[in-house]
């Protein structure tokens, strides 16, 4: 008589216990997000620009490295190859991240280029992308990102989301840069990338340099014979 008591007291309080106690609750509901951020940027037009009024040009968009964000709010410094003197057959813009430990914001970026070439004479056909180093990353995520986009992308020791090489357009004309001796951000990241694309027949070129780490974006943009292929893209 006195075990029955005991089992009954216990069940009571047990059952108190589940009453009383919180419930979990699953609420669908949906919010609608505005980004702001204010984006520095060089332009750079081709001599013949204003000349030809009639006439559309080709866009580059350029994303830089870390090693080109100042230090101590210090202004940011225009390419070199953009104010020495050396002439292009189409318009550049060249956004600047001002953050060290920021990644590039890729959303940001395409709102940038959208309004350029929408208050430009920019052929829609012939927007081609190239970054170096953190920019080489995030112009894998662009052309992943929006794929119908770009008519030719160049990417210069930047790590590679292999994984995702499939979302990339087929279509699209693509140059990979990478020194040998790189030690910031492997060489295999770009073999790993270059493979898988090949595997699944893009057009791919693979550039490797022997003896060279991970600075070699001087020697890369220094070739007249990167913007002449890059000129020559169109897409279709």
């Amino acid at each position: 008589m006195i075990l029955k008591i005991k089992k009954s007291v216990f069940f009571s309080v047990q059952l108190l216990f589940l009453s009383c106690s919180a419930q979990a609750v699953l609420v669908e509901s949906e919010l609608e997000t505005v980004s702001v951020e204010k984006v520095k940027y060089f332009l750079y037009y081709p001599e013949d620009y204003e000349e030809h009024t009639e006439k559309q040009y080709g866009i580059l968009l350029f994303l830089h490295g870390s090693g080109d964000i100042p230090m101590n709010n210090q202004p940011m410094e225009p390419p070199k190859l953009l104010t020495d003197g050396t002439k292009f057959p189409f318009l550049i813009v060249v956004p600047q991240l001002l953050d060290q430990k920021k990644m590039w914001n890729t959303r940001a970026v395409m709102q940038l280029l959208d309004t350029l070439v929408k208050n430009n004479r920019v052929d829609k056909k012939k927007i081609y992308l190239s970054g170096l180093s953190r920019g080489g990353t995030a112009a894998w995520d662009l052309v992943i990102e929006y794929p119908d986009t770009f008519a030719a992308l160049a990417v210069v020791c930047g790590m590679a989301p292999t994984p995702y090489a499939g979302w990339i357009n087929s279509r699209l004309p693509i140059w990979v840069f990478h020194g040998e001796e790189d030690t910031v951000i492997p060489i295999d990241e770009a073999e790993k990338m270059v493979n898988q694309l090949k595997k699944m027949h893009y057009f791919v070129k693979f550039t490797r340099y022997k003896g060279v780490g991970h600075a070699i974006w001087d020697t890369v943009y220094s070739n007249s014979e990167l913007y002449i292929w890059l000129d020559k893209q169109k897409k279709m």
